[in-house]
């Protein structure tokens, strides 16, 4: 039988957490870069049907808010999900998972840095290459010290961390609210939401994929910092789920209107060549600051160069603390050597931000823009929350009268429905994307293959009878995506709407198959025992 029981390391994080400093944690997260960025690559993809963008994201994130917010509580420990994805499904693939969680918040920062610099550029020349939104040699240096100052300010113990958090997330919520208001009393042309019937077509379809690539889920991600912060919350078990949920919901009004308020804004003229896919601000890297000039708001436009350090920093600094605490359940499970897990006197986790400076830092190069990130980034975060719904109905079934402060209503048909959605948002990021993620884990694979042959008597220990969904699951996604439409990078041998069909059907046998592949239900209760000592 596979081992599950996490180590146990030395030292402690301190429970610190006010309900009140994880609800801002939770949205000055999902108010970054994405802010900033996010409605100009969406309205790029869906045209007027941007706003049904960030509505099916909303959506799909509050499916996994819902999830999380029976979850998290269950475990009241740094790095939650990581530790969720090993209690029903085993040592490897609780590795895999963890690597796919650490992948996904270890590039956070950086991406957050680059929007920092993609602004800064406006007024600091030669940060980013001429006529181009990618790093120059000049903006890769920049980047390193400005990472290496976020990974600084995490040495402070959580409590003055959140501190700061909570004043720089009060101005990230004010700007872009007063955005909305002053474009939409400025310049407003509701022409700008008609669909053109050429169009039509492209624009529907671009709807769902810019869910993926277009920044909307990477903008709403935010909730999962309740989760990951649990270890140092004062009452988890309280405030985890009102935190999930109330971030979710504040941050998705917020970019709708900002949507909104976007499209509403741009001048026909802007529009009449090329459309929304050629839409952009010649002479300025943002699209709001050019928006703020072009309606005369000069004085908004100053506000937003000051937001873009101010907005992308706030989430770079509460994303670095979270990493910090995903990397020491990955070190608490076993999928990363027990350095990693080391804690001063403070409480700080200083070896996890050690390692997530460094590989944070190696992401700037296959990586030099805020676009090409972010695809990569939202599809590898969705891919490791799957998982959820698949412990939820795991842990139900081994511990049903285990005391749950928040209990998902409907789960049988909930937990399903967010697991297909989530497969969804994974195929919508395209097929090139899912060549970089599915080649990677598959590395990984190799690597924890060759591990398990190398050391004796370690390959059953390993848990692979539990991982071979895994396998039908990915090559069934890759599969499909294959067979997909050009808009997806496919061979066009099935249509959109298709595709997504095959998708459901695989996602739900899969659902099904992982929950009867589990470990056995007094291998799940002694591992969940053993964080209520």
């Amino acid at each position: 039988m596979a081992s599950v029981k996490p180590r146990t390391i030395k030292g402690k994080l301190r429970r610190e957490g006010s309900l009140h400093g994880l609800i801002l944690a939770c949205v000055g997260a999902s108010i970054g870069s994405g802010w900033l960025f996010g409605p100009l690559y969406t309205a790029q993809q869906a045209g007027p049907y941007a706003v049904g963008s960030w509505m099916i994201g909303a959506f799909a994130i509050l499916l996994l808010a819902l999830v999380f917010a029976e979850l998290g509580p269950l475990i009241p420990r740094a790095g939650a999900v990581v530790h969720l994805a090993h209690v029903g499904n085993g040592p490897i693939v609780g590795h895999m998972w963890s690597w796919i969680l650490f992948l996904s918040y270890a590039t956070i920062a950086p991406i957050e840095v680059t929007a920092i610099l993609t602004y800064a550029n406006n007024y600091l020349p030669g940060l980013l290459l001429q006529h181009s939104d990618l790093l120059s040699s000049k903006g890769f240096a920049v980047a390193l010290v400005l990472l290496a100052f976020f990974v600084a300010i995490n040495f402070l113990v959580v409590r003055w961390v959140l501190k700061i958090n909570n004043g720089a997330t009060w101005w990230k919520i004010s700007i872009p609210v007063l955005t909305v208001g002053v474009l939409l009393a400025t310049s407003w042309h509701p022409g700008n939401f008609v669909v053109h019937a050429q169009n039509a077509a492209a624009d529907f379809h671009g709807m769902f994929v810019a869910v993926a690539t277009g920044g909307v889920i990477f903008s709403l991600l935010g909730f999962r910092h309740a989760i990951d912060l649990a270890g140092e919350s004062k009452n988890p078990k309280r405030d985890v789920p009102i935190a999930v949920i109330a971030s979710v919901l504040v941050a998705s009004g917020i970019y709708i209107a900002l949507q909104v308020a976007f499209i509403g804004a741009i001048h026909p003229d802007d529009l009449a060549v090329g459309g929304w896919r050629r839409l952009h601000f010649s002479g300025i890297n943002g699209p709001f600051a050019a928006l703020a000039a072009a309606v005369g708001a000069g004085w908004l436009a100053v506000l937003l160069y000051v937001d873009a350090f101010v907005s992308p920093g706030g989430t770079a600094l509460i994303y670095t603390t979270t990493a910090a605490r995903v990397t020491l359940a990955t070190a608490d499970t076993g999928a990363l050597p027990k350095w990693v897990a080391r804690i001063n006197r403070h409480g700080v986790p200083w070896a996890s931000l050690i390692l997530l400076y460094v590989v944070g830092a190696i992401f700037f190069f296959p990586f030099p823009s805020w676009q090409k990130m972010v695809g990569y980034i939202a599809s590898m975060t969705v891919l490791s929350y799957i998982i959820g719904p698949i412990a939820l109905i795991q842990l139900r079934r081994a511990m049903p009268d285990l005391e749950r402060p928040f209990r998902l209503w409907a789960a049988p048909v909930i937990a399903p429905l967010t697991f297909v959605v989530a497969s969804w948002i994974v195929f919508w990021a395209g097929l090139n994307t899912l060549n970089f993620i599915f080649g990677t884990l598959f590395a990984l694979l190799i690597f924890y293959a060759l591990t398990g042959i190398w050391r004796k008597g370690r390959w059953s220990a390993m848990g692979w009878q539990y991982m071979w969904w895994i396998i039908p699951y990915f090559l069934g996604l890759w599969g499909i995506s294959w067979l997909s439409p050009a808009i997806l990078g496919g061979t066009g041998v099935l249509g959109f709407f298709s595709g997504m069909a095959a998708v459901a059907i695989l996602s739900l046998l899969i659902f099904y198959v992982a929950i009867h592949q589990a470990v056995a239900d007094s291998t799940m209760r002694a591992y969940m025992h053993h964080f209520s000592k």
